[in-house]
């Protein structure tokens, strides 16, 4: 039996966390920002050219479907697809040239340079794609900058477009459904999804009058010359979560907008608890800035915020037990919706405790990588900062 006054304590701390997160951080938890939701009636007077970049390393059983995805698209206006080879060491090459042949004129292939000093990978080869499209006779008034692994619905890029001509957005971003079939997916992926609102309340992002700013990588049309003004890719260069940091560069532009979306959707099988730790610690260290006080700051708020009302609930007494259960049950209902947006079954909700455990052990493996000197681990490259004693 756990007992005592400091157990209260911890008991309504934790209660006040859960009330000021359901309350007062943007209604993250509803998944209201969603791109079926308000769209823009109205087509465009004139329907803008748009190039899709896509870098590509080790992706030769994903592009048959991505790309093809791609080159498949309902769009009015110019429109076609600039895929970068990022030196991969499969036959994504081979792939890549046989789509292209079988649609002239469509899909340009660039065969990339090697990974330039202080450029993550998949930037530097970002960088490369919008150069060729801007080096074109008649440069695109967007691009989308998406990822090999990312499937689109026929009209996708029709609603991005529509969306951001109607609200004179520099960013639209779809937050990309992942695929949530294996075990490991179901019990991990919806949560992955939840966090990522936490952090960047999608409501705050799209609000024109705050400093919030995220997108989702798999997904991003950004106006032009925006992205020029704020001074392209090389301006993040070495940033291992990209979308968000340049979300934040195009938010000093002009309004942008993120969204969940069901048009969209990751190809990317995660079959195991070893893939999506793999995923999840590639960057979770740099979500903290690779600082261990940040990160100590962290672990103690995820123990206080998901791990510390269970144990109360089940062991505790009195007070402290019901002020536990009550946590337990707000967590839940925040859970719920992300988990319906899922198609799963609501029994998934209780166990968010359980899910944010995982999460947290993630977070700690991230920072033990990054101090092996294997940070940012991707496609046989680690790319994070050295480890820096902090």
């Amino acid at each position: 039996m756990i007992a005592g006054s400091w157990i209260t304590a911890v008991a309504l701390l934790a209660l006040a966390i859960w009330i000021t997160l359901l309350a007062a951080r943007g209604g993250f938890w509803r998944c209201a920002q969603r791109d079926d939701r308000d769209e823009p009636a109205a087509d465009p007077v004139r329907w803008p050219s748009v190039a899709a970049v896509v870098p590509a390393r080790n992706e030769a059983d994903m592009i048959p479907h991505s790309v093809a995805s791609l080159m498949a698209q309902d769009y009015p206006g110019p429109f076609s697809v600039i895929l970068v080879d990022d030196n991969s060491d499969d036959a994504t090459l081979a792939v890549a040239h046989g789509l292209a042949a079988r649609s002239p004129g469509r899909l340009t292939i660039v065969a990339g340079a090697p990974l330039a000093a202080g450029w993550t990978g998949k930037l530097w080869a970002m960088h490369q794609g919008i150069a060729r499209a801007e080096a074109s006779a008649a440069p695109p008034d967007y691009l989308l900058l998406t990822d090999a692994d990312i499937g689109y619905d026929r009209h996708t890029l029709q609603t991005l477009v529509r969306r951001a001509e109607a609200g004179d957005l520099v960013l639209v971003s779809l937050m990309a459904k992942l695929r949530c079939r294996s075990l490991a997916e179901r019990a991990l992926i919806p949560a992955f999804i939840f966090f990522f609102q936490m952090l960047y309340p999608f409501a705050w992002v799209n609000a024109r009058d705050t400093r919030t700013a995220a997108a989702a990588g798999g997904c991003m049309l950004v106006r032009r010359d925006a992205l020029a003004t704020a001074g392209g890719v090389a301006s993040i260069r070495g940033a291992l979560i990209d979308d968000c940091a340049l979300a934040a560069r195009l938010k000093q532009q002009g309004p942008i907008w993120l969204g969940l979306t069901e048009r969209v959707s990751s190809l990317r099988a995660y079959a195991s608890l070893g893939d999506i730790r793999r995923m999840v610690a590639r960057s979770a260290y740099a979500q903290l800035r690779y600082s261990r006080w940040i990160l100590l700051g962290a672990v103690s708020g995820l123990a206080l915020t998901y791990l510390a009302a269970p144990p109360i609930a089940l062991l505790g007494s009195g007070a402290a037990q019901r002020v536990a259960a009550a946590v337990w049950i707000l967590m839940a209902a925040a859970f719920l919706p992300t988990v319906r947006f899922y198609r799963l079954s609501p029994l998934w909700a209780p166990l968010l405790p359980a899910i944010a455990a995982v999460y947290l052990g993630f977070t700690l493996d991230s920072a033990c990588q990054h101090v092996r000197g294997r940070g940012g681990f991707w496609k046989g490259r680690a790319q994070a900062l050295p480890a820096d004693g902090q």
